[in-house]
């Protein structure tokens, strides 16, 4: 697979929209288009759901040996926009679990570490997430998995837009990445990967294949529950639409090639129309960095089309009220350094609220962070509590997209801006693409 020709979320390439003006105005008749999630009116109160981190096993090779790992078991956590979503969570691993909700900003009694604990062995908690905005969210305990006896899996959250949106089916793909030894068993980020070889999942299986009819729009929702992976997903043949990255909105564009790249926790949803007759047959192929595998396909069924033609381009996912500009002149600006030699970065099983603060910003400012990679190898920066722009070069604009986690090659530094919207105390993350890197985290305020 040809790396160079895909578009890359993040500093390796800036998107570009493919839609001429009148295109998009024509993209906008297919908002009156019924979707398969009927939409209600005022959001219902929802009994709680309820959620176990247990253990179980997993299949990592075709008809291979099942391994170990720790999970969640419970319902599919599926809402709407303006719900409140009320999880009751019961840790029953042998080690303390804390839980980290990618992509939800400004709710600070739920903010891992700085204001909500790790549940103990053994122990339960009653979670409330108010739901305001719409998206692909992700679940994940990782946060303290470093160096653990079982690597642990993420778990999607979709939260559905209240506004009718033009598509006739909605998949997610979660893909992870593993370890593993000769004898089948996977080993937990942080530990060195000697004699293991890297494996990938797809939704929990070696292998996925999806099924849709001529004409037929689909809605992917892909996720990287990746440790350290940056990945590239390529779906071959096929004209993708991105419309909504790290669970924000973007301007819709065409991904060069069919491709992405995704950071460790990443998130894009793309739209895709099956436009060849039935029995084509579309690869889903996953590029590591060393090379390109087939991990699942997408095949045209022999069922009568959906419709006589294609659907015209979609509009813009409707907003999720993000501002529209952001004040570069007055900002705050910081410089964070990752990869190097620092005793301000603290693994999550050492942080402490007492160490100070990577910042402190006020509460309705832009803060402009200056993130340098000093290590050998591509970093993984994640900010929690708000989303940001990553800015041009010379900070006289951003894409035009909005990100919660970003990868910086070797010796990089990439400038992101964001608005101090909510108060609070919130971490930050730095990961090395390395699978035997600590996961390392500080904190900011917003006060």
């Amino acid at each position: 697979m040809d790396t160079s020709e895909m578009v890359r979320i993040g500093p390796m390439a800036r998107p570009k929209s493919t839609l001429a003006r009148r295109e998009l105005l024509a993209g906008l008749g297919a908002a009156a288009l019924t979707p398969i999630w009927p939409v209600s009116g005022a959001a219902q109160a929802r009994p709680p759901l309820t959620l176990q981190a247990t253990p179980e096993t997993l299949a990592l090779r075709p008809a291979g040996t099942a391994a170990p790992v720790w999970s969640m078991q419970g319902p599919d956590l599926t809402f709407k926009r303006g719900e409140t979503a009320e999880i009751a969570f019961a840790n029953e691993l042998p080690v303390p679990v804390v839980l980290n909700w990618r992509g939800m900003d400004g709710i600070p009694a739920q903010a891992p570490l700085t204001a909500r604990a790790a549940v103990a062995s053994g122990g339960k908690a009653t979670l409330q997430l108010p739901l305001r905005h719409a998206g692909t969210f992700l679940c994940d305990f990782g946060l303290l998995g470093d160096r653990q006896a079982q690597p642990t899996r993420a778990r999607p959250l979709i939260v559905r837009e209240t506004e009718p949106i033009a598509v006739d089916r909605d998949e997610v793909l979660l893909i992870e990445d593993w370890q593993a030894r000769p004898d089948g068993i996977a080993i937990a980020p942080g530990i060195d990967p000697k004699d293991t070889v890297p494996l990938h999942t797809i939704n929990g299986r070696t292998s996925l294949e999806l099924s849709g009819r001529t004409n037929e729009r689909i809605r992917l929702r892909i996720i990287s529950g990746c440790q350290r992976s940056v990945m590239a997903i390529k779906l071959e043949g096929l004209d993708v639409r991105v419309m909504a990255i790290d669970s924000q909105p973007s301007e819709p564009f065409q991904a060069r090639n069919g491709a992405l790249v995704l950071a460790p926790g990443g998130r894009v949803d793309a739209f895709i129309d099956l436009t060849a007759p039935a029995g084509s047959i579309n690869a889903i192929l996953l590029h590591d960095g060393k090379e390109a595998r087939t991990i699942g396909k997408l095949v045209v069924s022999s069922e009568p089309p959906v419709r006589a033609a294609p659907l015209p381009p979609a509009p813009a996912l409707p907003s999720n009220g993000l501002p529209e500009r952001l004040d570069l002149k007055g900002a705050t600006r910081i410089d964070v350094v990752l990869g190097g030699p620092s005793g301000d970065w603290m693994t999550p099983a050492n942080f402490a609220v007492s160490a100070p603060p990577a910042f402190r910003a006020r509460k309705g400012r832009t803060v402009v962070l200056a993130l340098t990679n000093r290590a050998a190898v591509t970093s993984v920066f994640h900010l929690h509590g708000h989303h940001f722009r990553l800015l041009d070069r010379l900070d006289d604009g951003w894409k035009p997209f909005w990100l919660d986690t970003l990868a910086i090659e070797p010796g990089q530094t990439q400038r992101i801006a964001f608005a101090a919207e909510h108060a609070g105390r919130w971490l930050i993350e730095s990961v090395a693409t390395d699978w035997a890197a600590p996961r390392l985290v500080r904190w900011y305020a917003v006060e």
